[in-house]
């Protein structure tokens, strides 16, 4: 049995530029608290957790006073910047550069949107860490955006510009947008420049996996994705794998890997989320590994 894992996966620039801030600033503190699972893998979270990483909510925060407290990758609304001004709190941001380069561009956008009676609309998922960072720069007015139902919420009358949670899938994107597109032709009867601004404000690091992982699932006979439940990231991306390779298992650990899943002559692709840690999917390889034996003697 061959095993292999993609070179292509594991975290991005901003989750990795995260844990790395982490890990430098509990060298010279006691303690350090993370506003938020700093990344969504529960394996990782433990890891740093027994470091000295403490995961607060939005409440804790608001009672925490003199202490250091870490901003992850997703960001976060201006509301945040303001409790830590107010509290005497030392923030460790670790925004991810693309993340906080596309709240510029919603703030922009929201304050020319408001001069023209028009609306923002996010694609993403409500409630992700990301995309409540995205509401903030729009005094939460922003519409968000995943299902068809969902445009329900817009008033297809008035201008809207459109943008992206940075995670989101291309394809979903240019699916949205046509039909925010139609909807807007049938409102008003023709379709402006001035009626509609569509924003592809996908991560390139990551909008580029998707391509890369249809090789790859193609290429094995088991594909086994790690990630936590938790990432948005990891169920997209694993249904990549699932659309070109029916024998592809969603697995968060070693511990749920099935051995009959597996034939001995098996070529085994292992892969994951950017959220997912390479020292996991090691770890899901080397247990495969040792599986081996026993396939060739069952």
């Amino acid at each position: 049995m061959q095993v292999t894992i993609d070179k292509n996966s594991g975290y991005c620039f901003g989750v990795e530029f995260a844990i790395k801030m982490a890990e430098d600033e509990m060298e010279n503190s006691d303690q350090l608290y993370c506003l938020g699972d700093i990344v969504h893998n529960d394996m990782e979270v433990k890891r740093l957790r027994e470091k000295g990483l403490v995961v607060i909510d939005r409440e804790q925060l608001q009672e925490l006073n003199d202490c250091k407290v870490l901003i992850r990758a997703h960001g976060e609304p201006p509301e945040t910047y303001k409790t830590a001004i107010k509290n005497n709190i030392e923030l460790i941001d670790a925004s991810c550069p693309v993340v906080l380069k596309l709240q510029h561009r919603v703030k922009t956008a929201f304050d020319k949107m408001e001069r023209d009676n028009g609306q923002i609309v996010i694609y993403g998922k409500k409630g992700h860490a990301e995309v409540i960072g995205l509401t903030g720069q729009t005094l939460e007015k922003a519409i968000v955006v995943m299902e068809d139902a969902d445009l329900e919420k817009i008033d297809f009358s008035r201008p809207v510009t459109l943008f992206s949670q940075t995670t989101k899938s291309t394809k979903g994107f240019y699916e949205l947008s046509q039909k925010i597109e139609e909807r807007i032709k049938a409102a008003k009867g023709e379709l402006t420049a001035l009626d509609f601004n569509a924003n592809d404000s996908i991560c390139r690091q990551v909008s580029n996996r998707e391509p890369q992982l249809q090789k790859f699932a193609q290429e094995n006979d088991v594909i086994l994705f790690v990630s936590g439940k938790k990432s948005s990231n990891g169920k997209a991306l694993y249904q990549v794998c699932l659309s070109e390779n029916p024998r592809s298992y969603f697995v968060e650990s070693e511990t749920e890997v099935d051995p009959t899943w597996f034939h001995p002559q098996d070529r085994v692709g292992i892969c994951g989320a950017t959220s997912t840690p390479m020292w996991l999917m090691e770890q899901v390889k080397a247990h495969v590994e040792s599986m081996e034996e026993k396939l060739l003697e069952a």
